[in-house]
């Protein structure tokens, strides 16, 4: 597969000798969904404003779409990647979610003739079309984030980055997000970059860079990662549910396999249901 960010031994401290992100290295391939997953303080939202070139590295690369990140490629890599923030009336900057939409289009010099068509679309996309005339800090938090999501669309970029960017929704909130940021990257291949502690939705991605106090602990599938209970217990995470749940069953004598996805462990249970 082809590489779009390789990140090559980089180091950020906000302060002198306390580091925060120490030595790191890592590749995201093109189109994959990837979950970078960390507590709190781990440096997970550190590494996306890297990304960004919202702060500035110690040492090491940052390559985006083949670009290493200087002050001169700034522009270049950013264009390449869209993020959606854990608060997004933080993002918000037009009257309306129109306005707001219309923002990201005129910043690329997007030809106002076809502007109109550009926004109904990406609005349609997230289930917002009827709400464009909307105040956007008025809306609901699910409502914030599509419309977030539908700006950041909109522009086209190769990335999206969601930094933390479900943490504050109810569970349907979180459940339609992901199913709409699931949905585009495999309708268009779109690489996404989920920074989160959420185990559940690092269960349900393409590769897990799991991270401790700005150093990489584990890399690899969510099956060979979430699976190692006393690694992800160390780092003050919990494991995932469905994995939980295998476990207490197989301590009562019921044989099932291991499962971080609920919907494979459910459907073990049926099968082994329906042979009593």
């Amino acid at each position: 597969m082809e590489k779009i960010i390789e990140i090559k031994h980089l180091s950020f401290e906000y302060e002198e000798g306390s580091k925060t992100i120490e030595d790191i290295s890592f590749e995201i391939q093109k189109g994959s969904y990837t979950t970078i997953l960390g507590h709190n303080g781990s440096g997970k939202s550190t590494i996306a404003k890297l990304l960004m070139g919202l702060l500035e590295k110690k040492s090491g690369d940052i390559i985006v779409g083949g670009i290493t990140l200087t002050e001169e490629t700034l522009s270049e890599v950013r264009n390449q990647i869209g993020i959606v923030f854990q608060n997004p009336d933080n993002q918000f900057i037009g009257a309306t979610v129109r306005d707001d939409i219309a923002f990201g289009l005129e910043n690329t010099c997007v030809d106002p003739a076809l502007m109109d068509d550009i926004i109904h679309e990406y609005a349609k996309k997230v289930n917002m079309l009827e709400f464009l005339d909307h105040e956007p800090t008025k809306l609901s938090g699910g409502q914030k984030q599509r419309v977030a999501i539908a700006g950041i669309l909109a522009m086209s970029p190769s990335i999206i980055i969601l930094d933390e960017s479900t943490s504050m929704l109810d569970p349907k909130g979180k459940t339609e997000i992901n199913a709409l940021v699931h949905q585009l990257n495999k309708d268009k291949n779109m690489t996404i970059l989920s920074i989160t502690h959420d185990i559940e939705e690092a269960a349900m991605s393409d590769y897990v860079i799991l991270l401790g106090d700005g150093h990489i602990i584990d890399t690899g599938t969510p099956e060979n990662v979430l699976m190692k209970q006393q690694q992800i217990e160390s780092l003050s995470l919990d494991i995932p549910f469905a994995y939980k749940i295998s476990k207490g069953l197989q301590s009562k004598g019921i044989q099932v396999n291991d499962y971080i996805d609920k919907e494979k462990l459910v459907k073990e249970l049926c099968q082994l249901h329906s042979k009593k």
